[in-house]
């Protein structure tokens, strides 16, 4: 093989080789809304664990949550209830879930059907609810959540 055809060849490879690169797929992580929802299981599986380190990781310290009652509660008071037993969330199901996302705040509204009690009243059943992240520091928390009862 003459220089001139050596030469074509390995352009030809180069040329080719830069091609496949361009046209190949970058490695992709789970989407922002997927990354939420996911979140949203873990806030779950933590409560139904009593693992008040993992909900502490969650929300973020400025948290405040609105419950079917009212009622304001801090991430202090939830992680606290939890802790000693007076928030029990036995079983439960998650509903669909609809995320928007706005840069670096995002909201998260879904349902969920549960068998949960609080302070030893009963408040199984089905729930809406909505919850508000802002990312910090490169992590998803929640601040701000709101939930009402409707069954």
């Amino acid at each position: 093989m003459n220089r001139i055809g050596a030469a074509m060849l390995l352009a030809i490879a180069w040329v080719g080789a830069t091609f496949a690169q361009a046209q190949a797929p970058a490695a992709k992580g789970p989407s922002t809304a997927e990354a939420l929802k996911q979140l949203e299981h873990d806030w779950t599986d933590a409560e139904k664990a009593g693992d008040t380190e993992r909900l502490g990781q969650i929300l973020a310290d400025d948290w405040m949550g609105i419950g079917y009652d009212g009622k304001r509660a801090s991430k202090q008071a939830v992680l606290a209830d939890l802790k000693a037993g007076n928030s029990k969330l036995e079983s439960i199901e998650l509903g669909p879930m609809d995320v928007k996302v706005w840069g670096n705040v995002a909201v998260v509204q879904g349902s969920d059907t549960e068998k949960s009690s609080q302070g030893g009243k009963d408040t199984s059943g089905k729930w809406v609810w909505m919850d508000v992240f802002v990312k910090r520091e490169g992590k998803w928390v929640a601040v701000r959540s709101q939930s009402a009862k409707v069954e």
